[in-house]
């Protein structure tokens, strides 16, 4: 293995109210580096208090400053927060491979380029957004109305975000957020609170958004940050994690009605049509699976064939993994890193033992691998059917399930026979037999031939229970918006 980079980002403190700060308590919580699961540095524990003045300090930004109604500012604020970012790539790079064991190969990609790069695309969307548009003029029950309808923001926002990409999914909620006029409180996991209180310094620090708009905290116990999900004074929770997680937070949201915004898990399907280059697709997926060690939720973790190349695409996968293997993040070459944490290990290892038990074979891998830090073997299983729990239940690991298809309506019965519907793929040597194949598939992203969908302006979300709304995209903007209606005499 290479060396560690050393770690030069400022020890983590959290935002609250313009000041960073330790909890306040003084408790802390370690950090591991999940490659070697050695302490990297501790997080700010923070108490009920410290997230009550989170709350307090967010309402009151909203309330009493001009932030939700200076369109300006607020640009001009995101972009000081992408100088700043960009400013530091290096810095932030070096801790996302420290913290969250990722690949240099997705950092440049979803997990620090392109967020950064959509922090420009959402400030220039709020820069020429339509806040107010004009309906006309009316005469209902005969009063002659003209009619205006405005976009205002939701209020304070509590974004809960999850460990496995922490910087993208952070700065889809932020971003957004803040460019609606909302102000925030950003609550990390708990596995990788660093970059959300580096997220916090940079705005404390380089920006000129006002003290409260934008808060860290860093609390360890659910319980503790549960208020955030219950609180009155909170309008909107905006939530990407696991589906039951999201049906706990949509219920403590309920007595209070907050919007919620859910991004919950998911099982795709990447299905090879009888025409396609099955090789082909069985070697992107098998690929796919290993990227960030499976820990994805939109990674398709179905490769669903035609019968007849059944075999052939076991071979080609496991082939694949092979080929890739679990790798040191900060080796160059690295696709396939650590899971997140000892839990997480040993989540996925249950999950083969699993398959084992339910008569599947490993292609490939199905094994612990025994260094230190959390690895688990990139695994083919072969030998299962659509109705195994390995099919049907996220595992957020690099394990891939190899399923066999009778046909175009057997592929898309196969693809939607999951309470999921996140994301998946389709291929034939046929454009329009895949789009057709693709209209019949219900998931809220889709790759057709290895088109790509993941970008700043492009809705992303999912249908049934992977989900509710869209983050990203104009879609993903007016999750924070709510609409009014005006009326005046004509």
């Amino acid at each position: 293995m290479t060396g560690p980079t050393p770690i030069t980002t400022p020890a983590p403190l959290m935002l609250i109210d313009g000041k960073l700060v330790p909890a306040g308590d003084g408790s802390t919580y370690p950090i591991l580096n999940p490659a070697t699961g050695a302490e990297i540095g501790r997080a700010p524990d923070a108490t009920a208090e410290d997230v009550d003045s989170a709350i307090a300090a967010a309402r009151r930004a909203f309330d009493e400053s001009d932030w939700s109604r200076d369109v300006e500012l607020r640009v001009r604020c995101l972009r000081q927060l992408q100088a700043a970012l960009l400013g530091v790539a290096e810095e932030f790079k070096t801790l996302t491979t420290a913290e969250v064991g990722m690949p240099a190969f997705m950092i440049t990609a979803a997990g620090f380029d392109a967020p950064v790069e959509g922090l420009g695309w959402v400030a220039d969307l709020a820069e020429k957004y339509e806040w107010e548009s004009d309906l006309g003029v009316a005469s209902p029950m005969g009063i002659a109305s003209k009619r205006t309808v405005h976009r205002e923001a939701v209020g304070v926002v509590a974004a809960i975000t999850p460990w496995n990409v922490p910087t993208q999914i952070n700065l889809a909620k932020v971003g957004p957020a803040l460019a609606a006029g909302c102000t925030v409180v950003l609550k990390p996991a708990p596995d990788t609170p660093w970059l959300a209180c580096e997220l916090g310094r940079l705005v404390a620090e380089e920006t000129d958004i006002p003290a409260g708009v934008f808060n860290v905290v860093t609390p360890l116990s659910n319980e503790v940050a549960a208020t955030l999900t219950t609180d009155a004074r909170v309008d909107m929770v905006s939530f990407t994690g696991s589906t039951n997680t999201g049906r706990a937070i949509m219920a403590a949201a309920a007595p209070t009605l907050k919007k919620v915004f859910l991004e919950l898990g998911g099982k795709s399907a990447a299905i090879a049509l009888d025409d396609a280059d099955v090789a082909s697709v069985a070697g992107a997926t098998a690929f796919a699976a290993c990227i960030h060690a499976g820990q994805g939720c939109a990674i398709t973790t179905r490769l669903v064939v035609p019968r007849e190349r059944y075999d052939e695409a076991v071979q080609v996968a496991a082939a694949t993994m092979e080929s890739i293997g679990a790798k040191d993040p900060a080796d160059p070459g690295a696709i396939c890193g650590p899971v997140i944490s000892s839990i997480q290990r040993d989540r996925v290892e249950e999950y083969l033992r699993i398959a084992e038990a339910e008569g599947g074979t490993f292609a490939t891998g199905g094994h612990v691998i025994d260094q230190d830090g959390y690895w688990i073997e990139p695994t083919v299983v072969s030998g299962l059917d659509n109705t195994s729990r390995l099919a049907q239940e996220e595992i957020f690991g690099p394990v891939l399930v190899v399923i066999p298809h009778d046909g175009d309506d057997d592929a898309v019965r196969i693809a939607n026979e999951s309470e999921y519907g996140l994301s998946g793929s389709v291929d034939s040597a046929d454009l329009e037999r895949a789009r057709a194949v693709a209209k019949r598939i219900r998931t809220g992203t889709l790759a057709v031939n290895g088109g790509v969908w993941f970008s700043p302006d492009a809705p992303f979300g999912g249908y049934k229970q992977s989900g509710i709304g869209r983050e990203m995209g104009v879609a993903g903007f007016e999750e924070y918006l709510e609409t009014k209606t005006v009326a005046e005499p004509a």
